[in-house]
């Protein structure tokens, strides 16, 4: 939907088209600045990477100090409901980026993972950047 209206991405430093998707993401990314204080020049938004031969767009990364990914955001348009579908594309994304965290939002609803061992666990509570930071192994 192209209504003509643009928003400021501050990661791509440019107007992009206020889709409702762009929204979600907009949001996301001043509460991850926020309140999650993840310093801006550690994220980006749409990056692009390949999964067998494949190109996908991860909506925004978060890096670690290294620049190496610390997290993955999945952003979906808010009335897409938020179901293992997308869950599974955001664990399809980390074969190639290999995250410690995942979080996947509509706008509405919010889900955290945090890699545990070979696998996953929800978290109920949005970990800072320094939490983040100090929980890699």
């Amino acid at each position: 939907m192209d209504n003509g209206r643009t928003i400021w991405d501050p990661l791509r430093k440019k107007e992009v088209a206020l889709t409702p998707e762009e929204q979600v993401r907009q949001w996301c990314i001043r509460l991850l600045a926020g309140q999650m204080q993840v310093p801006m020049h550690l994220m980006m938004s749409e990056v692009g990477f390949r999964l067998g031969g494949k190109q996908f767009r991860a909506d925004i990364l978060i890096y670690d100090r290294s620049a190496k990914p610390l997290a993955v955001v999945e952003c979906k348009r808010p009335e897409v409901a938020i179901t293992q579908e997308v869950l599974d594309q955001a664990i399809r994304y980390n074969i190639v980026l290999n995250v410690r965290y995942m979080i996947i939002t509509n706008g509405t609803r919010m889900f955290i993972c945090r890699r545990q061992g070979e696998g996953f666990e929800f978290i109920n509570t949005l970990p800072t950047y320094n939490e983040m930071i100090c929980q890699q192994q």
